[in-house]
C-alpha cells in the first residue's frame, strides 16, 4: 500500500514539498552529468519522478522522460510538466528498450527496503544509461549519517492551508529500515482535518550501496549534494 501522501493526499503535496525547494539539487545534478558525461548529454530519464518537482528545473537543459509508480503523483508532474514524457511503471522492474544519457533516482530510491529491491533499481537505472553515459542515486541518508529528527511544516497556497510535523526515526537501529511520520493538519475553506501518513523507508551503509551499485555495473564515486545553510551530504555518482 502506498503513503497517503502518494495516493489519498496527492491535492495536498504541493503543500508539503513546493517545486521551488529542488532548485539547489537540480543545479548540483546538472552540473554533475554535464561535467562527467561526454559527449555533452541531452536526454535524462529520472526513476521515480513523482510529482516532477526536480524536473521542473531539469528540463530547461534536458529532455527528460519520468517514471514513477503512484498515478496520482504523475498526474501532478504532467499537469507541471506537460512538455516531458512520462511513463507509469515501477524503478525494480521497468524495461523501456532504450537508453539515456543521464538517469536520476532522487528521493524515491528510500522506499527500496531490502538489498535485493536496491539491486533491482540500480540494474534499472544501468540498463537505461547508455556507455559513457552516468547516473545519480540520491538517497535521504545513510546509515552512518542517520540521526533521529523533527521538522515542522507550514504552507499556504491555492485558499488551502497546511501545518504540519515530520518525524524521521528508527525503531530498529539494527534492521535496514526507518520511519518518517507525518502528522498533519489540513485546512480547506472553514474545515480542518488531522491526517497521520506513515513512510517506511530503507536505510543503507555506505558499502552497502558501493556494493550494490558496483554489482549492478556501475564505477562509483560520491558527489556533494548541498542541503542549504552551508550544508552538504555525499551521494552516489555512478559512471557506465
Amino acid at each position: 500500500m502506498q503513503p497517503l501522501l502518494y495516493s489519498e493526499l496527492v491535492p495536498w503535496y504541493s503543500l508539503v514539498d513546493p517545486p521551488e525547494d529542488h532548485e539547489d539539487e537540480a543545479v548540483c545534478f546538472q552540473s554533475a552529468f554535464e561535467h562527467i558525461i561526454s559527449p555533452r548529454p541531452q536526454t535524462l530519464l529520472e526513476l521515480g519522478a513523482g510529482a516532477g518537482n526536480t524536473a521542473l528545473h531539469l528540463k530547461r537543459r534536458f529532455t527528460c522522460t519520468l517514471t514513477d509508480l503512484s498515478p496520482g503523483m504523475q498526474q501532478l508532474s504532467r499537469e507541471q510538466n506537460p512538455d516531458c514524457e512520462h511513463v507509469l511503471g515501477d524503478m525494480r522492474t521497468l524495461r523501456l528498450g532504450r537508453t539515456f544519457d543521464a538517469v536520476l533516482v532522487h528521493d524515491a530510491i528510500c522506499y527500496m527496503l531490502t538489498e535485493e529491491d536496491l539491486l533491482a533499481a540500480a540494474r534499472t537505472a544501468f540498463e537505461h544509461t547508455r556507455p559513457g553515459g552516468a547516473a545519480i542515486f540520491a538517497p535521504d541518508t545513510l546509515r552512518e549519517t542517520f540521526q533521529d529528527t523533527t521538522e515542522t511544516l507550514e504552507e499556504d497556497r491555492g485558499g488551502r492551508s497546511m501545518r504540519g510535523l515530520m518525524w524521521t526515526w528508527d525503531p530498529h537501529p539494527e534492521d535496514s529500515t526507518y520511519q518518517v511520520d507525518f502528522a498533519f493538519l489540513l485546512r480547506d475553506g472553514d474545515t480542518v482535518q488531522a491526517v497521520h501518513d506513515r513512510h517506511v523507508e530503507g536505510l543503507f551503509t555506505r558499502d552497502t550501496w558501493d556494493r550494490v551499485l558496483t554489482q549492478a555495473g556501475f564505477r562509483v564515486e560520491p558527489l556533494k549534494r548541498p542541503l542549504g545553510d552551508g550544508a552538504f551530504d555525499d551521494i552516489f555518482l555512478c559512471r557506465r
